[in-house]
């Protein structure tokens, strides 16, 4: 079969694709009219985030049977259209959760301890220790919107470190303590007034869109920090500078924006806010992990073994 990998990968993706007999061209940063150009004589392609796999790509990839996601979030790639074609859409559950979780981790360290802040003023040769009084997150309260693989990991890793912590995902919709002794809770409003840190990991839907609005932000706790690592679009962006600037959230730090890159940088700039731009996932090992996973599967449905983390 011959591979098309569009976005910059691991080496072992190609590596893998070329042992198991398959021709793999590796060409990256093709503008969408390139793309379309050339999907044509493709039997596969693989994706990271940067390249948009919209309903005219699809409709121009003749001879096309998957398209790999080396990754989670499969918002671009319009599945729809690749369901319509017969084309499986498969992605890489797991092989960054980890990445994504830790950054959360330290989102967090961060907003408790103004470290951005703080550093910045050194950079700037000011001394200002008096400024930088902090809180501890031991024993404050973790709500977690979603339950998926980066929602275990992040409790494990709170719970570590002596907070306590509830999830709430809209798709279990009853109370339970999971294998792991983690509460997940059927109640969004008992997660939102009891959270010191609100966490999103919730996947966009149709249903999740605007997730987060000013409703919801008059139900939290007064002086919560909220951290969006998930996608952008969950969490209303002028609502959350609302939220911000009647103080009822302390400080927030994202990670996704509705639009990337944002073309108004209000948000990303105010004072209370840590913003970076969607590295989540951008780690040495989660990028091997999920180049790895995502050839291995496109390997193994060519070779007659079954389709794994199909997501249509």
């Amino acid at each position: 079969m011959k591979i098309l990998i569009s976005d910059k990968s691991s080496p072992k993706c190609a590596e893998i694709l070329h042992k198991a007999g398959h021709e793999v061209d590796e060409i990256f940063g093709l503008s969408p009219e390139e793309l379309k150009n050339i999907i044509g004589i493709f039997d596969a392609l693989i994706v990271r985030g940067a390249t948009k796999v919209t309903a005219e790509i699809i409709q121009a990839a003749k001879k096309l049977k998957v398209i790999g996601r080396a990754g989670t979030g499969v918002d671009n790639i319009d599945v729809k259209a690749a369901s319509t074609r017969g084309i499986v859409v498969m992605n890489a559950p797991g092989g960054n959760s980890n990445a994504v979780a830790e950054l959360v981790l330290g989102q967090m360290l961060m907003l408790a301890r103004s470290l951005y802040d703080a550093a910045h003023t050194m950079k700037e040769a000011r001394w200002e220790k008096k400024r930088f009084e902090g809180t501890e997150i031991i024993g404050k309260n973790l709500g977690i919107l979603g339950y998926g693989r980066v929602s275990r990991l992040l409790a494990q890793k709170a719970r570590a470190l002596g907070m306590q912590v509830r999830c709430y995902d809209p798709k279990i919709g009853k109370d339970l303590v999971d294998e792991a002794s983690l509460a997940v809770v059927s109640s969004l409003e008992d997660v939102l007034s009891w959270s010191d840190y609100l966490s999103v990991h919730l996947s966009l839907r149709e249903d999740t869109q605007n997730f987060i609005s000013r409703a919801q932000f008059q139900r939290m706790k007064r002086g919560v920090y909220v951290l969006n690592c998930s996608r952008g679009g969950i969490v209303n962006e002028a609502d959350l500078l609302w939220a911000l600037e009647e103080g009822i959230v302390a400080g927030a730090a994202l990670d996704v924006f509705e639009k990337e890159p944002p073309t108004d940088f209000t948000l990303a700039k105010h004072p209370q806010v840590i913003a970076m731009p969607h590295i989540g996932a951008a780690t040495e090992e989660a990028q091997e992990n999920v180049s790895l996973i995502i050839a291995e599967q496109i390997a193994d449905m060519f070779a007659g073994k079954g389709i794994r983390n199909a997501v249509n």
